[in-house]
């Protein structure tokens, strides 16, 4: 057999053959099938499929606005009392009735909202940045170290926050900033300790290892390459604090412990109103539902942030 039959035959069995190499066309090589998305953009791009998520998300965002903006456009003042009209039905001039001594509900609850989104604001980024800090360095540590950090954390986790608002209420004196700081002085714990267990599965990673290697300070590693990393568990700790917040600022101006009148908050509005429910029960049911629409948006946000940057549901 000749070699140019040989060599015909060698490429036909090579044809044939299902391991055969396709021939490569420059021009379709070069061609990038899909386009190439980062972790947060897949996780957006997730999220904004949920029509759940993004109708919470509409829900927030116009709860924002409408607390931003409504008592600033009533011709109505939140400390102006009008004891001829107590207890008004809501009609055309007051939109959301009067209560005890003819002050206008529409200012008075959208003002007890912007308190409340304050509140839970506030908490939520105190908790974030202590939290993230002391997370990180407690995971990053060494065993004695962090051992000793945690213990304090579930030591500090264990005083009960009624408790802090109770003395820090006698020392500074029942309010806003009581609250925030009672929040705050044990609200960071669970953001710590999220932190630290992302930190403990992440430095062992090839990546740190070559950054050790190459001389990083472990203060780099921690805020350059680690920290980073773990961004989305953060997000959706800091979103789903919020309502506790806000929740937790309500139960205590609902008790006494937390803003006082003639201040608005949703908590003083529906203590107020809970004797008179009978009566007139639209003075409770429209500071209550507000508190409960805002509680529910941000958990329903919170949820779907969570499943789509949970690496466990991406398909």
């Amino acid at each position: 057999m000749s070699t140019q039959l040989k060599d015909v035959v060698t490429s036909e069995q090579a044809a044939n053959s299902p391991f055969a190499k396709l021939p490569q066309r420059h021009t379709e090589s070069e061609i990038i099938t899909a386009e190439s998305r980062s972790t947060f953009q897949e996780s957006w791009a997730k999220l904004r499929k949920n029509k759940y998520a993004m109708s919470g998300l509409y829900v927030l965002i116009a709860i924002i606005v409408l607390a931003i903006v409504c008592p600033m456009i009533s011709p109505y003042n939140s400390y102006t009392n009008d004891l001829d009209n107590t207890y008004l039905a809501p009609n055309s001039d007051h939109w959301f009735g009067t209560d005890n001594l003819g002050r206008d509900l529409f200012v008075r609850t959208w003002l007890g909202v912007r308190i409340s989104l304050i509140v839970g604001f506030t908490a939520a980024l105190i908790d974030l940045m202590i939290g993230v800090v002391y997370g990180g360095i407690m995971g990053f540590s060494g065993k004695r170290l962090g051992g000793v950090m945690n213990k304090f954390a579930e030591i500090l986790y264990a005083i009960p926050y009624l408790l802090v608002v109770i003395l820090l209420g006698v020392v500074m004196g029942n309010g806003l900033t009581t609250i925030i700081i009672a929040l705050s002085i044990t609200g960071w714990i669970t953001m710590s300790w999220i932190v630290r267990g992302q930190i403990l599965q992440l430095k062992n990673q090839e990546y740190v290892l070559a950054a050790q290697s190459m001389g990083a300070s472990g203060s780099r590693i921690l805020f350059r390459h680690l920290i980073p990393n773990t961004l989305g568990p953060i997000i959706v700790t800091v979103t789903l604090s919020v309502p506790s917040a806000i929740f937790a600022e309500a139960f205590l101006s609902f008790l006494g412990l937390g803003v006082q009148t003639p201040a608005a908050s949703l908590g003083t509005l529906i203590s107020e109103a809970v004797s008179v429910f009978t009566l007139y029960p639209w003075v409770m049911l429209i500071p209550a539902s507000l508190l409960s629409i805002t509680m529910l948006a941000f958990n329903i946000f919170g949820d779907a942030l969570q499943d789509a940057f949970d690496p466990k549901m991406k398909k």
